[in-house]
């Protein structure tokens, strides 16, 4: 299966933007849900944002909606997590995660991904006030 290998991440001052790269390792992102996470210190792990490699179909959460855009590139095999006018809140680290699509018959893509994606090492972005 894929393993995801995320970078991209950085220290940004307040209204800033950072482009977050999840390259696909291993295997091809083709058939997969991929997915951003992230966790911030003393905090649970939030879904932040999916995207289906079959019909490119993106969701996000509610806090990123009109400031983050997932994207992806098949000729590079990478999914991208544009990141624009950031805010301290969005301090995490940011881990990219991917499963097959048919692992997901009767679950959401977030909740799938978090039960049975392969996860990446993770990259820290920082936002300074």
């Amino acid at each position: 299966e894929v393993q995801p290998v995320e970078s991209g991440g950085g220290l940004v001052q307040s209204g800033g933007s950072l482009r977050l790269s999840c390259a696909a390792s291993g295997s091809a992102f083709d058939g997969y849900f991929v997915g951003w996470f992230r966790q911030a210190p003393g905090k649970d792990r939030e879904g932040v944002s999916t995207i289906s490699m079959s019909d490119r179909d993106a969701h996000y959460v509610d806090s990123v909606k009109g400031r983050f855009t997932i994207s992806s590139d098949n000729a590079k095999n990478t999914v991208y997590l544009q990141l624009n006018k950031l805010s301290p809140d969005d301090t995490a680290i940011y881990y990219c995660t991917a499963v097959p699509i048919r692992k997901c018959s009767g679950y959401g893509g977030f909740t799938c991904l978090a039960t049975f994606g392969s996860w990446g090492q993770g990259t820290q972005v920082t936002v300074s006030s």
